[in-house]
């Protein structure tokens, strides 16, 4: 099987090149496709920082120097849980809803793009094809872990 036969090779060679894209404009800011990234998964309510790097797929190194970093150019704050003392939520400020609405901006623009390109039909069928892909890995029907 040739990589391009494979479902993985496209994911990974749409996803770098999205990403790139993305880095792109956020270059243009001053900033990263990751920090975008985090900035728009940072609700009004906050959120624990600790369900950051899960819902982004970020390991918590990166993680912790991303958020360092959103810290010290003042795009966030950190405040402790009211309800649990050891957890901090992580809000943004000003600054950081700006560049939350320029990122979400970015996406948008994006999304609009491939939806004047691709037909309705053809997308609701990619993202039944992205559900199942992820539901084959989720209930790990490849590779199950056998006793040794």
């Amino acid at each position: 099987m040739k990589p391009q036969e494979t479902v993985c090779f496209n994911i990974k060679v749409v996803w770098h090149a999205i990403s790139r894209m993305y880095n792109e404009q956020a270059l243009k800011h001053g900033s990263t496709a990751a920090v975008g990234f985090v900035l728009l998964n940072i609700d009004q309510k906050g959120v624990p920082s600790t369900k950051i790097g899960p819902q982004l797929g970020l390991e918590s190194t990166s993680l912790t120097r991303i958020v360092k970093n959103l810290e010290e150019n003042e795009l966030i704050y950190k405040v402790r849980d009211e309800e649990d003392k050891r957890l901090y939520r992580v809000f943004l400020t000003d600054k950081g809803k700006s560049y939350r609405d320029k990122a979400k901006q970015v996406v948008k623009d994006f999304n609009q793009e491939v939806r004047n390109e691709i037909p309705e039909k053809k997308l609701e069928v990619f993202f039944e094809v992205m559900e199942k892909i992820n539901s084959i890995i989720d209930e790990r029907k490849v590779f199950q872990s056998t006793p040794d």
